[in-house]
């Protein structure tokens, strides 16, 4: 019995001309036969194999660029210079707070720098001692210790101090400052003479310095206005004509008169160009007479 085989017969050849182009042998004589069909498939296949290459290429490139930058990212990057620069002012900050801090409780709470020597200056009637038992400021107290506003406010507390300044010197001195108050006129009182100074201040009882006037008001103080007319008057007066007047009167702002020493009167009035009257009166006591009026100091006139 005769097997039947795969070769096609002449009539199959003819009607299948695709077949015959796929066995038919190719240009190079390799022997193998590759149809259009064929040569159409691998060049598909050769055209995807190289579009996967490409595309892996290009997925390796890709996953080499993150690890780079996943490395570089972890990696500690070097502090700018600007910012070592400031950590470095702000230590040498830190440092130099910390030794004035430092300094500042050493010099506080112990006495290399203390208050061994107690320097007052402007004593004219007082004494150290008063002003020093008034300042009562504790020997070798440290200096920063020592309020010298409170210091100040208790050396003023002395009727005769009109002014007061106190100072720290390093390294150990307390330097206190004063200003005594000036007598400028007295008034008898029953307890005996009581001294003002130019302000009206009451600030001492004790004789009167010689050729000082005598104030008559009723109720003399800072307060006062006839007396604060008064020390006007007296203070703006030369001082060869106040030194001639032994007593000045203010019954009221309006009425101020002067007596001299040898008993001449001065009719002074208001306050008004008291600076124009002194100036007048100077001239007015060299002539002859008993009662000079520069109340009017446009019209002065000499009896």
């Amino acid at each position: 019995m005769t097997e039947p085989t795969d070769t096609p017969t002449t009539e199959e050849a003819e009607a299948d001309p695709a077949a015959q182009l796929d066995e038919a042998p190719d240009e190079a004589g390799t022997g193998e036969f590759e149809g259009p069909r064929r040569r159409a498939r691998r060049e598909r296949e050769e055209r995807r194999a190289a579009q996967e290459r490409a595309i892996a290429i290009e997925n390796a490139r890709r996953e080499a660029k993150r690890r780079v930058t996943a490395r570089s990212s972890d990696e500690p990057k070097p502090p700018a210079r600007g910012l070592i620069r400031g950590l470095k002012a702000l230590m040498w900050s830190a440092l130099v707070s910390v030794l004035v801090v430092g300094a500042g409780l050493l010099l506080y709470f112990t006495p290399i720098m203390s208050a061994r020597v107690t320097q007052i200056t402007g004593l004219v009637t007082l004494t150290q001692d008063e002003v020093e038992q008034a300042a009562a400021v504790a020997p070798n107290t440290p200096l920063l210790q020592i309020d010298t506003d409170a210091v100040a406010d208790r050396v003023a507390a002395i009727r005769r101090v009109a002014t007061v300044r106190v100072q720290r010197e390093y390294p150990s001195t307390l330097r206190i400052t004063i200003v005594e108050r000036i007598p400028v006129v007295v008034k008898d009182y029953p307890d005996g003479p009581h001294l003002f100074d130019r302000d009206g201040v009451d600030f001492a009882t004790a004789p009167p310095p010689p050729g000082l006037p005598y104030l008559d008001v009723d109720t003399p103080g800072p307060t006062d206005l006839p007396t604060l007319a008064a020390l006007q008057v007296l203070t703006a007066l030369r001082p060869e004509v106040a030194s001639q007047v032994a007593r000045i009167a203010a019954p009221s702002v309006a009425s101020i008169t002067l007596t001299l020493v040898d008993g001449r009167q001065v009719i002074w009035g208001t306050t008004d160009r008291t600076d124009e009257k002194a100036l007048k009166l100077g001239a007015l006591l060299t002539q002859p007479g008993t009662t000079y009026d520069v109340s009017s100091p446009d019209l002065p006139t000499v009896k």
